[in-house]
């Protein structure tokens, strides 16, 4: 007989693979267009006719910008539930939680010293 942790298993990788191929395959069968012609296909933004190449390069900084954002933002997520029970951790916690930012501090002083955050 098959163990029960294994049909669990075997159960839960067949909803995994459910769940994000039943919005694709609905998009693209029931909910999708049926007919596409050249003013659907048109590239439109904001209600304006675009002029010239529709693709421009952005600059490498604005991306440098997010990604450090995004690396405080997560530490910001990590650190709120710390600062919440704060009287209730124990030293490890608190040693772990200073490594922590010890990490993303560390980030920061490298990004800062190689000019990433100047603005050109």
């Amino acid at each position: 007989m098959v163990d029960n942790n294994w049909i669990f298993i075997g159960v839960f990788l067949l909803i995994a693979g459910l769940f994000p191929a039943a919005p694709i395959i609905m998009g693209s069968m029931i909910f999708g267009p049926k007919k596409g012609n050249a003013v659907k296909s048109s590239t439109y933004e904001c209600g304006v006719e675009t002029v010239g190449d529709t693709w421009v390069q952005f600059k490498m900084q604005y991306y440098i910008f997010t990604l450090v954002f995004v690396v405080f933002d997560v530490g910001m997520v990590f650190l709120f539930p710390f600062a919440i029970a704060y009287q209730q951790v124990s030293l490890f916690a608190a040693l772990a939680v200073m490594g922590f930012l010890f990490i993303i501090v560390g980030g920061l002083a490298y990004v800062w010293q190689k000019g990433a955050l100047r603005w050109v």
